[in-house]
């Protein structure tokens, strides 16, 4: 991904959904767990197990909408799939984290339609190191953002059996 990719990943997943998410008040009886957990427990492991899901989850929509179209069609092309199947993973993914939440949806679909419309407008996706994509490449990028929102909603066992099964490094002791 080039840098202008890279910024147009976070104009789409960080501004409108993120801050969707960020204003929405707390489900009460998360409100509550959070509450009684503490912020070392809330901020910690938990945060570190979410943000691994959701950092292989996006992964393997990207990588499976890069290899599908790349296996189909011109490089150019296979890294636009790849950026839309990213940010399609990413705001799939904030969709089911935000349950039924009005603004986390228009805003997550809101973002999507203008990462449609940067890919589709000819100068602007040259502009953003991409090409207009036809419907087997949306297809595929779409497929494949919808993979890896599925199996972000399976991931949190298998990452957490994988955790479990390998044991801690603790770091060495220093002679004295």
């Amino acid at each position: 991904m080039t840098a202008r990719q890279l910024l147009l990943v976070n104009l789409f997943t960080d501004l409108a959904p993120a801050m969707a998410v960020a204003l929405r008040p707390p489900h009460p009886e998360a409100a509550e767990r959070m509450l009684h957990e503490g912020p070392e427990v809330s901020l910690g492991t938990a945060l570190t197990q979410e943000m691994v899901c959701r950092a292989v989850a996006t992964t393997v929509g990207a990588t499976l909408g890069w290899l599908a179209a790349r296996f189909t069609g011109r490089a150019t092309r296979a890294r636009t799939v790849a950026l839309v199947a990213l940010v399609g993973a990413q705001l799939g993914q904030t969709l089911v984290a935000g349950g039924r939440s009005r603004s986390i949806a228009i805003s997550s679909l809101g973002s999507m339609a203008a990462l449609a419309a940067v890919v589709q407008t000819p100068v602007v996706s040259q502009f953003f190191g991409c090409t207009p994509l036809g419907p087997i490449a949306w297809g595929i990028a779409l497929s494949a953002a919808a993979a890896a929102t599925v199996s972000s909603l399976f991931l949190p066992p298998l990452i957490a059996r994988v955790h479990a099964a390998v044991p801690e490094r603790r770091p060495a002791a220093s002679p004295s």
